[in-house]
């Protein structure tokens, strides 16, 4: 699973696609597929935190090797899930934008403050299931991702990923970031992805 990491960036944001996101917490397990997700190239990229070579006590993080956690907060109410995916000292990183619930939708569902119920079938309800994890602040509340989690190495316990499914290059959509428009031309960038037609992708 390493190798996957010797990906340029933006190739990286597709493989990423179809991935399943795993947290393993004193609360249990809760997974995801990645169905959504956004690359930031660094120092060239007015979009990136790491824009110029800005080095903070936030970012250090991104300078690292790739396969590392990078964790922020926002608005003083949310935590965003990165993945560090650049060259080591090349900031670059991948945002998690949206999962389609996988494990442990009950913890994920109370962890976000819904109900947990299933219709008459026995099924989830879909309704509901969509808003549980279709935006970078929602997917880490519901994983039970917080800022404890920065610097972690990926793909050691307890935060990894796991294959799922292959999404075909033609199941694959890309358009500008979201929430980038301080950025100039860089947000006009396609370097947002997501899986074409998927229902857990953010609104």
């Amino acid at each position: 699973m390493n190798e996957l990491f010797e990906y340029p960036t933006l190739q990286l944001a597709r493989k990423l696609l179809g991935m399943e996101l795993v947290h393993q917490t004193g609360e249990g397990l809760t997974s995801g597929i990645i169905v959504e997700a956004e690359a930031y190239l660094g120092p060239e990229d007015r979009a990136a935190h790491s824009y110029g070579g800005r080095r903070t006590p936030r970012t250090e993080i991104m300078y690292a090797e790739a396969g590392h956690v990078y964790v922020y907060f926002i608005y003083g109410m949310h935590t965003c899930f990165n993945i560090v995916s650049g060259p080591l000292h090349k900031p670059e990183a991948i945002l998690i934008r949206a999962l389609e619930p996988k494990e442990g939708i009950p913890l994920m569902m109370t962890r976000r403050n819904m109900a947990v119920s299933l219709m008459d079938n026995g099924a989830w309800n879909l309704k509901e299931l969509k808003k549980l994890a279709d935006g970078p602040g929602k997917l880490c509340k519901a994983m039970g991702i917080t800022l404890e989690d920065y610097g972690v190495k990926l793909n050691s316990d307890p935060l990894y990923l796991r294959e799922y499914r292959d999404v075909p290059e033609q199941d694959i959509e890309s358009g500008p970031r979201i929430g980038v428009d301080y950025a100039g031309e860089a947000a006009l960038y396609p370097y947002r992805f997501w899986i074409k037609d998927n229902l857990y992708v953010s609104k």
